[in-house]
């Protein structure tokens, strides 16, 4: 997935953040959907500008993100 051909970032649209072409739907707000629950379909049926590879290039993009990170310990939870 060639995320750069769908997700774009503009300082004078949506304070600069992450945000699929064309629209003011940021990959944060997308992931968020998707955190609470949202399946595909659902997003999908709710913004139909959107397509499925849309969606594909939020993750490819995040993804990206965080193989560029460094990372430290965070404690263990039991």
């Amino acid at each position: 997935m060639n995320w750069q051909e769908r997700i774009e970032s503009d300082p004078a649209i949506c304070g600069g953040r992450p945000r699929v072409n064309g629209t003011r739907l940021t990959v944060e707000f997308l992931l968020g959907l998707k955190a609470a629950g949202w399946s595909d379909p659902q997003i999908l049926e709710n913004y139909p500008h959107l397509e499925e590879d849309d969606l594909r290039a939020v993750f490819a993009f995040v993804q990206r993100l965080i193989e560029e990170e460094k990372y430290l310990s965070l404690p263990h939870v039991a």
